[in-house]
């Protein structure tokens, strides 16, 4: 044991890993309470490294420690270390950013995050034209994103008669549900089946909002301007309401790009201003819906606006294919705004599941180190690397790189006559998950799935990369 109490731990690696290790050690030591030392043996990747190579070239003038970790993908057993070292020796993870994991500490977000206060209501589009099981699969998939409340989006000019079937079924199975409609005969059907919310009332509806208060004292109502632009009729509204007693919260709407988008973010400051304890909420489909680009980073901006300006409640939705996930989105957006704006934090480094496209950083070995690599491999295994625009495929007896994975492979079959169709795939596989990390600017690591995020998917390492 060191002289500070806290346990000696060795950690093994080749020369290519050695900056990134003792990165990560610099922040995982003082968390873990460990004294951390960094053996740095004679080879370039450690992922060549076998137990026993490991037990004679060691480096002189090593301290005693009490715990031994070796690279992931050394191989053999561990006990001619352990016996050169004269302590307990084990295999660490595969990849040295999983040490944090590999010690029992979260990575990425600090104690305490994932509290929210911005409720998401997740609207279901032409609810009326749906059947009763499309209706319930629906919200069950809302409220597996994180929804708080489910929105039946109604038809305008039509009336649905099963509306108030459809809100008992999902009140029975637990949901909490609002209506959006104009036709005070919907609304009624649907407050006297148990929803809560109804969107939306102006000055054409809101004798209508007197009744639904005087036959449902807790619903709430959400008041709207009679157009996006005319705060007066806004005014005039919330005011009759407040004299009439109706639970409400205001939406000044939020208008598309190119359609006054800006002044309407200026009239949700103007409201909070003017209604500095009132309830607001906003309806950000306008701009994740009608907007061509990816909806991820449109929801964290208006997450961060609703964060700081107190709107409490967005509704959303997903009709187009790029807001597939839009609820999912907003629901880990609201939590990054949360922690950002209360701890007064940016809010980077805290919430890597809302990176999809590109990861954070991409670590690359450099051409020298590579090359080096190709050099010292012996057996027939590839190893396949995505660095520098190029594809790089090398084993003992080839080094091939290029921007071309089809030229590549024309190569390789040149080469290696014995290449049988199930390695063949693999390697096309792998070369297509390379070319993409390069593309997208990724990390790509061999046998292991790209990192989308929230869309990841389970990784499954395959295992061939091993020739038989």
């Amino acid at each position: 044991m060191s002289s500070d109490s806290r346990p000696r731990i060795l950690f093994i690696t080749g020369k290519l890993a050695e900056p990134a290790l003792r990165r990560v050690l610099t922040d995982l030591a003082p968390q873990a309470g460990f004294e951390p030392q960094v053996a740095v043996l004679p080879i370039t990747v450690a992922a060549l490294l076998t137990t026993k190579w490991v037990a004679t070239h060691l480096p002189a003038g090593l301290n005693p420690v009490d715990r031994v970790i070796l690279p992931g993908l050394c191989r053999g057993d561990v006990a001619p270390v352990a016996h050169a070292l004269g302590a307990p020796v084990e295999h660490g993870p595969k990849d040295l950013r999983d040490l944090p994991e590999f010690f029992g500490k979260r990575s990425g977000a600090p104690e305490g995050y994932g509290d929210w206060d911005i409720e998401i209501l997740a609207e279901i589009n032409h609810a009326p034209q749906k059947p009763l099981a499309e209706l319930r699969q629906q919200a069950w998939h809302y409220r597996r994103s994180g929804a708080d409340v489910i929105d039946l989006g109604c038809d305008p000019g039509s009336r649905w008669s099963g509306i108030g079937e459809a809100v008992r079924t999902l009140k029975q199975e637990g949901f909490r549900v609002s209506v959006d409609s104009f036709d005070p005969v919907e609304v009624s059907a649907a407050l006297d089946a148990g929803a809560e919310l109804v969107l939306s009332v102006n000055g054409t509806n809101v004798e209508s909002a007197t009744r639904w208060h005087e036959q449902f004292p807790c619903a709430e109502v959400v008041v709207i301007p009679d157009t996006p632009t005319d705060l007066a009729s806004l005014d005039w509204t919330i005011q009759t309401l407040r004299d009439r007693g109706v639970p409400f919260r205001i939406d000044p709407i939020l208008e598309p790009i190119g359609f006054g988008f800006a002044r309407s973010l200026g009239r949700y400051i103007a409201v909070r201003d003017r209604y500095p304890d009132a309830e607001l909420m906003m309806g950000v489909g306008n701009l994740t819906e009608l907007t061509d680009t990816d909806s991820v980073g449109v929801n964290v901006l208006l997450a961060g606006f609703c964060q700081e300006l107190g709107i409490r409640s967005v509704l959303t939705t997903e009709v187009i294919n790029w807001c597939r996930s839009a609820v999912r989105e907003f629901d880990l957006a609201r939590r990054l705004v949360y922690y950002a704006v209360r701890h007064s934090t940016l809010p980077k480094h805290l919430e890597p599941r809302l990176v999809l496209l590109r990861d954070r950083k991409v670590s690359e070995h450099g051409s020298a180190a590579l090359a080096e690599l190709a050099q010292r491999l012996t057996d027939p295994n590839y190893r396949i690397f995505a660095e520098g625009g190029e594809i790089h495929i090398l084993n003992g007896s080839i080094y091939l790189h290029g921007t071309d994975p089809f030229a590549l492979f024309a190569q390789l079959l040149q080469h290696d006559s014995r290449l049988n169709p199930s390695h063949a795939f693999y390697l096309g596989y792998e070369a297509a998950h390379a070319m993409t990390a390069l593309t997208l600017g990724k990390q790509y690591t061999q046998d292991r799935a790209l990192n989308w995020g929230f869309l990841s998917l389970p990784a499954q390492e395959s295992g061939h990369c091993v020739r038989e």
